[in-house]
């Protein structure tokens, strides 16, 4: 069973055909998830010339076609529909090696799965969010798919982070009392 799906499911009894407009929060939130999207993916287009690591390189595009170009595809779509302006947010970062780069001056592998991993907390997040303040069901589903695929891909990148020794871990705190 699609977990998708379920969500959907879950979402369809409470849209109907007539629908609201947003309200300004909605448009904020998805206003401000659509741009951050779109800087997330131009992040990790850029970490993926740097990157070394096949493995590493695998999982950014895999975020960039199949978490990042998804959203922004359908939230574009969406923003069309109901009349919000699209941000600003620039060109595409070109594919290239760029080994030429002063060792101090390029981010290596551990750096740059630190910060997708920072970036995807901060998604989700953001979702949880525009799930809490949507009022309009189909703007919630958009927030808790965008939550879902999210998760789902950070976990993949957990584990990987894991086996190759760059998941950063909080030192222990002990109380003094044993």
């Amino acid at each position: 069973m699609n977990l998708f799906e379920v969500m959907k499911d879950a979402f369809v009894p409470f849209m109907d055909g007539d629908k609201k407009p947003l309200h300004v929060g909605e448009v904020m939130n998805l206003w401000f998830y659509l741009h951050g999207t779109e800087q997330t993916l131009r992040y990790d287009q850029h970490a993926y010339n740097l990157a070394q690591d096949p493995e590493l390189k695998e999982k950014i595009v895999d975020i960039i076609e199949n978490v990042h170009r998804p959203m922004i595809k359908e939230l574009t779509q969406f923003f069309k529909d109901e009349g919000i302006p699209l941000p600003d947010v620039g060109a595409e970062k070109v594919v290239g090696e760029f080994k030429a780069l002063p060792e101090g001056a390029r981010m290596n592998d551990e750096e740059i799965a630190n910060l997708i991993a920072y970036n995807l907390v901060v998604g989700i997040t953001s979702a949880t969010r525009g799930i809490t303040e949507s009022v309009r069901s189909d703007v919630g589903y958009l927030f808790a798919k965008y939550h879902m695929m999210k998760i789902t891909f950070s976990l993949t990148l957990k584990t990987l982070m894991q086996e190759k020794g760059w998941l950063r871990v909080p030192p222990y705190y002990f109380t003094g009392k044993q």
